[in-house]
């Protein structure tokens, strides 16, 4: 199972990565540079539907028919695409393929939270987030090489041929998994599924109107955001905009995370070449040093001891050593066990806490390089720290969620977490693409401003991280 699932998350990851190295051939070879944004734009915009959709499905008959109908929407919306012969078809194939996408990742979060001990969940989405990076090295180059010698199209139908044989893998598992208590749809679900189709169109306007310039970009911007605010709350946990203590702040610091991380992900590459000069491949290894990174935080966190624990998971049972003790003599050893059992979590705020700290102070560092006085090098540190930051958050995160939710509330509540992580990455995706576009050409002040509205919807994150678990000043 575990194998399956990993390998479900790193194709979904790779052709939402590798699509974009393939895009701008597609566009040429079809003719459709008008419909080259909603191709990515309507792909999100289904995702948030089937986001919802499974969540409600999750909860009310389990997750393994989601987990087969995502992977078949998926499939099916990757064979439209990959067979079109227009931009418009290859536009609804894309829309198949987001429903697809967002049903499925619901899923398999419902899936870990089922089919394996409360333990292990940390492990399980670090190889969650490894199954990101590893795409993030090698997909784009991979796509190029494959459009470059083997046309686009197999960008697309390639993926087919090991995302089914990937579920089958998982299919065992998941006959063994009991059904919840509910039969049907929770009071509310259609309701739910309508505000997720306004905000819908409400991302997918946002999207667009980032693309357009003058009056009708604040137009479009304006309204979308309008329709965000009315529809995102209604989908997200109550006590999400006064940042509620548990799940309404883990959903909200999942999303601020996001939004700083994508917010300075995009102007990195740009500012790296108008300002210092540095080549595609120079401003690409930049970003690579920051995936590397994530996937060394989100092993790290998943080696450390679970919070409040006595004894780590390697220690066997039974031993009469105490952690306290197994660490002071690793430590004096110089072992990497001491040294892990020195910085274990005293409580879940406290990884949450330190992720958001290096993601704060690794946007910031990032920002001084906009002045070429700063080194080079600074910027690549400052973009370790993010990714550093980013692999210690997000695993904690989707495992506190899955810890706070009873069983009947896991898919909505995993639902919920993937759409403030959506929702707030295109809001500020959005507004930074408003930002660069304001001049004739983005400049210094343009690129400052970027990175340091990213660090301080970090560093909001860290104010509010005590606030992950329930309860009064003393749970933290």
């Amino acid at each position: 199972m575990t194998v399956g699932v990993v390998a479900l998350v790193s194709l979904l990851a790779f052709e939402a990565l590798a699509v974009g190295t393939a895009m701008p051939t597609v566009a040429r070879s079809l003719d459709g540079l008008p419909l080259y944004g909603l191709a990515f734009g309507g792909t999100f915009a289904f995702g948030v539907v089937g986001m919802v959709v499974s969540g409600v499905w999750c909860d009310a008959r389990g997750p393994r028919a989601p987990v087969w109908h995502g992977v078949g929407w998926f499939v099916a919306g990757l064979l439209v695409a990959g067979t079109a012969s227009t931009m418009g078809v290859l536009v609804v194939g894309r829309m198949v393929q987001g429903f697809g996408s967002g049903l499925l990742s619901v899923a398999l979060y419902v899936v870990v939270g089922r089919a394996y001990p409360e333990a292990l969940h940390r492990r399980i989405f670090a190889a969650f987030a490894a199954a990101w990076v590893v795409p993030s090295l090698v997909g784009p180059v991979l796509a190029g090489l494959v459009v470059e010698h083997l046309g686009w199209r197999w960008v697309f139908l390639a993926v087919p041929a090991v995302a089914v044989p990937a579920v089958l893998l998982v299919q065992p598992g998941l006959r063994t998994l009991e059904p919840p208590a509910a039969t049907r749809p929770s009071a509310g679900a259609a309701a739910r599924i309508g505000w997720a189709c306004g905000a819908a169109v409400s991302a997918a306007l946002l999207h667009y109107g980032g693309q357009q310039r003058g009056a009708l970009a604040v137009g479009l911007v304006g309204g979308a955001l309008a329709g965000l605010l009315c529809c995102a709350p209604r989908l997200l946990p109550a006590g999400f905009l006064r940042a509620g203590r548990g799940l309404p702040t883990v959903v909200g610091l999942r999303g601020l995370a996001s939004a700083a991380f994508a917010g300075a992900d995009v102007v990195i590459p740009l500012m790296l070449s108008r300002e210092r000069g540095l080549p595609p491949t120079g401003a690409g290894l930049v970003l690579t040093v920051g995936a590397l990174s994530w996937s060394v935080g989100s092993w790290l966190q998943g080696r450390l001891p679970a919070p409040g624990s006595v004894v780590p998971d390697s220690v066997a049972p039974g031993t009469a050593l105490t952690f306290r003790r197994r660490f002071a003599s690793g430590f004096r050893g110089g072992s990497a066990f001491g040294l892990l059992g020195r910085f274990a979590p005293r409580s879940s705020a406290t990884l949450v806490r330190a992720g958001l700290a290096c993601i704060t102070g690794g946007t910031a560092t990032v920002a001084l390089a906009v002045w070429p006085a700063v080194p080079l090098p600074v910027c690549v540190f400052g973009w370790a720290a993010t990714g550093l930051g980013m692999g210690l958050l997000y695993p904690s995160l989707s495992a506190l969620t899955l810890e706070l939710s009873a069983p009947g509330e896991q898919g909505r509540n995993s639902s919920s977490l993937q759409l403030g992580d959506s929702l707030f990455a295109a809001t500020v995706l959005a507004l930074t693409g408003a930002v660069l576009a304001a001049g004739t050409a983005p400049g210094q002040s343009s690129y400052a401003v970027t990175l340091v509205l990213a660090a301080g919807l970090a560093g909001l994150g860290v104010l509010l991280a005590g606030r992950v678990v329930p309860g009064g000043p003393a749970a933290r």
